[in-house]
């Protein structure tokens, strides 16, 4: 089964980057963020009753908001990650910040410091992903409600995380060059 969610995870993964360096978002080679993804087990385990919650009747908000919440971490990793590294739980303090609905706006306005047109245009990206991944999820013809469909669901969620993180460190102007 652990081959499979890893097959899953990289179908996520290959579309995901394919589309992002596609439209200049990330670079061809992912960045290499071991605090960003060190975080994973923690936010993803306190991100799941909110994502699963709201999945049935919003599933590329589920699948989208984990994006910004990679997008939030990856800028206060650059902003000053002494400080932030020792909050207990990131997406908890940044849903509490106003509410799970209205995160995304938070994330762009009070986090990244957008202007209008920006925050529109990265929830765009944002968007568009979520609408992507959800559409292979669905394909993947997994059995609602089984244990691979849950790891599908997580596998998805992990990618959108790693792939958020991803646009904000190219938006910051880190690139991973060959030496």
């Amino acid at each position: 089964m652990e081959t499979n969610k890893r097959n899953v995870e990289e179908i996520f993964k290959k579309d995901l980057h394919q589309y992002l360096t596609y439209i200049k978002r990330v670079d061809e080679r992912l960045p290499e963020a071991p605090d960003i993804e060190a975080l994973w087990p923690k936010v993803g385990e306190s991100y799941m009753p909110d994502a699963i919650r709201e999945f049935s009747e919003y599933p590329t908000v589920s699948l989208g908001w984990i994006m910004f919440v990679g997008i939030a971490i990856a800028k206060y990793w650059d902003e000053d990650w002494e400080l932030y590294s020792k909050v207990e739980d990131l997406y908890k303090y940044l849903r509490d910040s106003i509410d799970f609905d209205h995160m995304d706006d938070y994330i762009c306005g009070k986090v990244l410091l957008l202007d209008e047109a920006d925050s529109k245009s990265l929830s765009a990206v944002v968007a568009e992903c979520a609408s992507r991944t959800y559409n292979l999820l669905v394909h993947q013809n997994l059995q609602p409600g089984s244990e691979e469909a849950f790891r599908g669901f997580v596998a998805a969620l992990h990618q959108m995380y790693l792939m958020g993180a991803a646009i904000e460190l190219k938006a910051l102007g880190y690139h991973m060059t060959k030496l």
